[in-house]
């Protein structure tokens, strides 16, 4: 027989066995953690979502203050006098430290002095970096002769070149000047505004600085018409008695272009080119030289060193127009009038000459104020013969 605590054993660890829950290999396998046998535990990391946060106990602040209360930063004390003394301080003690740029180059304060051209040299135009071309592959082999070297991959214009084609372009315009001819100043680029204005200034000359209108030139009847001008003396007086002449004759043309930057006015010298108007230019490595009557070879990139030739041309202009006028003092006129002009004052002395023959003829015909009249045309007609002595030659010459 069996003993009875022995089958009482048995039959408690059946009932163990029984109630004990099913075994999960497969998860103890994956898991380092046992693997929870009752309810889940929500507080447990490995169950809980990955956007799922810890409630944390409330403070001791939150637990205890009123619903509705915010809490109150202490007010920070006003230390507006204590900064004041304390950079004051500091300005005492660091006012002479550093340094402080007194003077910047500007490049109009050239025409506070602007050089003429017998202050043109070689030291000159280096400061005024006329000499810095463009890269090698974007020269232009008809520059060529104006290229003194290459450095580091950019040419280098002659400065000897651009001396002597810059004196040989400034008694251009001294020339012209001389002889009242029309000088016209062009430059497009931003910052050569003043540059212009200043060169057409000095040589009482015009400017432009805007983008120029195409056919100004070649179509001026239609683009310039209505123009004012004005007939002015050998003393660059405005004459009266050319009302009716400027109203029907064409619009001026400059008899001398000077062009600053020849690459964006491109169509300026071709109306030049087709009406026969010099030009002078200033060339880069990277321009075409003739496109202009006149190349002067430097650096169109550089406003210091456009406002050195600006201010050479400028100075060479004022001396003409300045030797004009002391001439016109001395009697010595050195332009001659124009051809129009000349037929249009020829004409006016004809009809006036007409009305005295018909009034010779006819003495009480016309009346006082017709008489009066005749008089005042013969009378400017005399006077303009005076003030324009070269209409004798014109009459001489048409006559034969």
């Amino acid at each position: 027989m069996i003993d009875s605590p022995l089958l009482t054993g048995i039959s408690i660890k059946a009932r163990r066995a029984l109630a004990a829950p099913a075994r999960q290999a497969c998860l103890r396998a994956l898991s380092t953690q046992p693997t929870p046998t009752g309810v889940a535990d929500l507080t447990d990391p490995i169950l809980q979502p990955p956007n799922a946060q810890t409630p944390q106990p409330p403070s001791i602040f939150t637990a205890n203050a009123k619903p509705g209360t915010r809490r109150k930063r202490p007010a920070a004390p006003d230390t507006t006098v204590q900064d004041y003394h304390r950079a004051l301080d500091l300005k005492q003690q660091l006012g002479r430290v550093g340094s402080r740029v007194e003077r910047t180059y500007r490049p109009a304060d050239v025409f506070l002095n602007p050089p003429g051209p017998k202050d043109v040299t070689l030291e000159l135009l280096m400061a005024s970096q006329a000499h810095m071309g463009h890269h090698t592959s974007l020269w232009n082999p008809a520059n060529a002769r104006y290229i003194y070297g290459v450095r580091q991959g950019i040419h280098i214009i002659s400065l000897e070149q651009t001396a002597a084609h810059l004196r040989r372009a400034a008694r251009v315009v001294e020339e012209v000047a001389y002889r009242g001819g029309l000088i016209l100043f062009v430059g497009t680029r931003p910052g050569q505004t003043q540059i212009v204005t200043q060169a057409a200034r000095m040589s009482r000359a015009c400017h432009l600085f805007t983008k120029w209108t195409p056919g100004s030139i070649t179509n001026s009847e239609v683009i310039l018409n209505g123009m004012q001008m004005q007939m002015l003396d050998e003393h660059d007086e405005p004459i009266e008695g050319f009302h009716r002449h400027l109203n029907e004759r064409r619009p001026l043309v400059p008899d001398l272009v000077v062009c600053l930057n020849p690459l964006e006015n491109y169509v300026l010298l071709h109306e030049c080119s087709l009406v026969n108007v010099p030009t002078i230019g200033v060339v880069d490595t990277n321009t075409e030289p003739t496109w202009v009557t006149y190349a002067i070879p430097a650096n169109d990139d550089s406003l210091r060193c456009l406002a050195v030739v600006g201010s050479v041309l400028g100075r060479a202009g004022e001396a003409g127009h300045l030797r004009r006028l002391d001439d016109a003092k001395k009697g010595s006129v050195a332009w001659q009038t124009p051809l129009d002009v000349q037929k249009f004052m020829e004409i006016e002395r004809q009809n006036a000459e007409k009305d005295a023959m018909k009034e010779a003829r006819n003495p009480g015909h016309d009346s006082l104020s017709n008489d009066g009249e005749r008089g005042q045309k013969k009378a400017a007609a005399d006077s303009l013969s005076q003030e324009f002595p070269q209409i004798a030659d014109f009459n001489s010459s048409s006559s034969r």
